[in-house]
């Protein structure tokens, strides 16, 4: 029989799990980049790459279009989210390893002044 939580009968302190990070970054394109030079890359580089490592359960880019709310033109051109089951595990070991290093470096050929956020669900 599983014991319950007085103050929450619902919660069942053996189903616990820790909250999944996000890995948000959002960046601009070099101006001598092409959209187009850059989606393919994603495409059929970053994608297959990044998709492939253990910890990381979704990656997902996406292009920025507009601006929901005004005419003015977006900060950024393009957003990616990951979703990281193991964050401590993805920095120590992946963020270190020759995949990612090398996958960074190409990157960073397209992009300027990435940045990087680690987010977690309010819940």
């Amino acid at each position: 029989m599983v014991e319950l939580d007085c103050v929450n009968p619902f919660h069942n302190p053996s189903e616990e799990s820790q909250a999944m990070a996000q890995i948000i970054i959002q960046y601009k394109l070099k101006p001598t980049v092409s959209a187009e030079e850059y989606e393919n890359w994603t495409l059929n580089r970053d994608y297959p790459t990044m998709r492939g490592l253990k910890r990381v359960q979704r990656f997902v880019n996406y292009r920025v279009e507009r601006n929901l709310l005004s005419d003015a033109k977006p900060s950024v051109n393009y957003i990616e989210f990951f979703e990281i089951p193991d964050l401590q595990g993805f920095i120590s070991d992946d963020m270190a390893g020759l995949t990612v290093q090398t996958i960074m470096g190409e990157f960073l050929q397209y992009v300027e002044n990435p940045e990087f956020l680690v987010a977690t669900e309010v819940a």
